[in-house]
């Protein structure tokens, strides 16, 4: 009996153990959250800021990366087709003018929620060039199903050569 009481009294203590660590973690993160929060106004994206659209698209960084400027907007995401190049890194910064959206890469690590109000960032490397879709992945209403985008990754020494454009005739086959 005495060796029962012993283990239910460690388990008691573990369990005790457990809640503190939830609770302490529950509270420093609502206080801290984990991740970059940045807040924009979905009502006046198109007028000020960096989602203005003249910023809208690809463009150098001075370390040699690639930063893409797209906002979702329902059904499409503005612009509908960015260029980047191949073997460099690429910050994808996005944020929703109306509705929650879905922004995915299939066959890379990019896959991340785009909140109207917010600014979504991820960062990935492509290593080949080709054609990728960018579906949105959230139901966004009616018009859903078409939701998808592309990006076209060119070789890097073609890049600079390799204008973005919104009538993109490049952006036509997509890798499976």
């Amino acid at each position: 009996m005495r060796t029962e009481e012993r283990w239910v009294a460690i388990m008691g203590s573990m369990l005790g153990i457990m809640m503190v660590i939830i609770v302490i973690t529950g509270v420093t993160s609502a206080l801290h959250p984990p991740s970059n929060v940045e807040v924009v106004d979905p009502q006046t994206l198109h007028l000020n800021g960096e989602f203005v659209e003249s910023n809208l698209g690809t463009a150098f960084e001075p370390d040699g990366s690639v930063t893409v400027r797209l906002v979702a907007v329902q059904f499409d995401f503005v612009p509908h087709c960015v260029r980047v190049p191949a073997d460099t890194p690429v910050r994808f910064r996005l944020t929703s003018a109306d509705v929650v959206h879905g922004f995915l890469l299939p066959i890379t690590n990019v896959n991340t929620m785009v909140v109207p109000g917010f600014v979504a960032e991820v960062r990935t490397r492509f290593k080949h060039a080709g054609e990728y879709e960018m579906p949105c992945h959230e139901f966004c209403g009616m018009g859903h199903h078409g939701m998808v985008s592309h990006v076209s990754v060119v070789p890097k020494d073609q890049f600079p050569g390799a204008a973005p454009s919104r009538k993109d005739k490049l952006c036509s086959k997509v890798i499976d």
